[in-house]
């Protein structure tokens, strides 16, 4: 008897462990239009005085849509859709003042960045963009060492990033 409630015990939970994970209304894959599979990344403009800031966002953006898997990353004229990107604004602030003792004054040692895109997604030979233009913001923080100025592509960099993910996400989550 005691056989017969624990197989019967057994085949109720299991039957309702499969109901529970079947219905649960969960979708695993890509939220993008059904219709677009692949995206090329036009090359970015860059409107502000911050040099080489246009190559590191566009090839930020290649890796993050490649790790995202969403959308297969392709050349301009084989790919469903294009992103086109402008990197509009990009402002530097120090996070910790500098420091004086006597007369020697200690510069700043941590700065934020924030770097402002306006991207847009279009199907090439349609009127209407897939995604019409939209601003995205991001920040980040770097530390100076030694040099000031690789510090601060460093920071670029990693603004860059931030920015990429967003723009992937309003990409293929915002059609």
């Amino acid at each position: 008897m005691n056989k017969v409630k624990l197989s019967f015990l057994l085949l109720f939970s299991g039957v309702t462990l499969s109901l529970l994970l079947s219905g649960c209304g969960y979708h695993i894959g890509s939220l993008m239009h059904p219709q677009v599979k692949s995206i090329a990344i036009a090359p970015v403009t860059n409107e502000t005085l911050a040099y080489n800031v246009s190559a590191i966002l566009r090839n930020r953006l290649t890796e993050a849509f490649m790790r995202d898997g969403s959308l297969q990353v392709k050349s301009l004229r084989e790919a469903d859709c294009i992103l086109y990107a402008r990197v509009i604004k990009i402002t530097y602030r120090e996070t910790t003042p500098a420091t004086f003792d006597d007369e020697i004054t200690y510069r700043p040692t941590e700065w934020r960045i924030w770097m402002t895109v306006e991207f847009s997604v279009i199907i090439p030979g349609n009127k209407e963009p897939l995604i019409k233009k939209q601003k995205v913001m991001a920040d980040a923080i770097f530390q100076v060492q030694a040099d000031f100025f690789v510090n601060r592509q460093r920071g670029i960099e990693q603004c860059a990033w931030h920015l990429s993910r967003r723009i992937i996400q309003q990409t293929t989550e915002g059609w």
